[in-house]
């Protein structure tokens, strides 16, 4: 398959989906933001408890 008869195809397959309106896709949007901001948190949070605990336990290895 050449690139100009697959660019083609991309291009007629692209023009046949049902995009969203932006009224449903802001929303969207948004939710999605605030769901990886609530996981960048959380992810950030247990590293660095994880952290702490693996400081702790160092410490309390090294005095044996």
């Amino acid at each position: 398959m050449s690139i100009k008869k697959y660019a083609g195809e991309v291009i007629r397959e692209g023009k046949r989906v049902r995009w969203p309106k932006r009224e449903d896709l802001l929303p969207a949007i948004l939710v999605v933001l605030v769901i990886a901001a609530f996981a960048a948190i959380v992810l950030s949070l247990e590293d660095v408890a994880v952290g702490k605990l693996l400081g702790a336990l160092e410490n309390v290895f090294k005095s044996l």
